[in-house]
């Protein structure tokens, strides 16, 4: 992907993760998950996630979680399609993080054994 960078002076970091994971997942495991690789990457919240599930609107094939944490460097979100096993997330911060240590425990804790990401 190429984009142009409209504000070079301000920092910007974000990662795309991508794929099937294997545990069961509701909102206490996107909670778990925020808790956990927030501390593990040194980023800090601000505030508690916050996590949607319309179950009563659209589609059955899309039902799942769509789930924001707020970080003092920016945010995670989080969207699970509980029926496919699917798992779409993207860590944007305003600081370094360390994406392969992001990559690893992602996978580890969802119990993905391959992943796709995109890092811009």
């Amino acid at each position: 992907m190429n984009m142009k960078n409209l504000a070079p002076n301000i920092k910007r970091q974000r990662l795309l993760i991508e794929w099937f994971y294997t545990i069961d997942a509701d909102k206490k495991t996107i909670e778990d998950y925020f808790e956990n690789i927030t501390e593990y990457l040194n980023l800090r919240m601000y505030g508690k996630p916050i996590i949607f599930s319309p179950w009563w609107e659209g589609k059955q094939e899309n039902q799942g979680y769509d789930a924001f944490v707020p970080l003092i460097d920016s945010g995670i979100s989080v969207y699970v399609w509980s029926n496919s096993k699917f798992l779409s997330l993207i860590i944007y911060t305003c600081k370094d993080f360390d994406e392969k240590k992001a990559i690893e425990f992602t996978k580890n804790f969802w119990n993905i054994n391959k992943i796709e990401t995109l890092s811009f």
